[in-house]
């Protein structure tokens, strides 16, 4: 489990690690140093990651924010409360995280109108089939 306080709001977060965080965690922790990762400033980690989707093909402007906003759509996508989301971002408000929410049910719509013609389809069928 990472317990930490998040630095804008000073609300503690506690995640709790999968495995292979704990290996990145475990594998710097002998490096000896007083940290538990090396820190770069935001600015440099978002050069990083500019660089980073470059080699990659990646058209996507890539930033920590990006980063944040991912986890919590992953997370909610996959049926972790947004009450969990919501301590695990640090966020003081609940109100913050339903915003997510509000573009994980648009996104739902716009995947499942990918596929109403393909379903529509079938309303003719069973017409026939009547």
């Amino acid at each position: 489990m990472a317990t930490f306080e998040q630095t804008k709001s000073d609300v503690e977060a506690n995640i709790p690690l999968l495995e292979v965080p704990l290996s990145i965690i475990r594998k710097y922790r002998r490096l000896g140093s007083d940290k538990l990762l090396p820190l770069h400033s935001n600015q440099k980690m978002n050069e990083y990651l500019k660089e980073i989707a470059s080699l990659c093909g990646i058209n996507k402007r890539l930033t920590t924010h990006c980063g944040r906003h991912t986890f919590g759509m992953i997370m909610l996508t996959k049926g972790v409360s947004i009450e969990s989301v919501s301590k695990m971002l640090g966020h003081t408000n609940i109100a913050t995280i339903q915003i997510y929410a509000k573009i994980l049910n648009e996104k739902i719509y716009v995947e499942v109108n990918k596929v109403r013609g393909e379903f529509d389809a079938f309303q003719e069928y069973y017409k026939q089939a009547k």
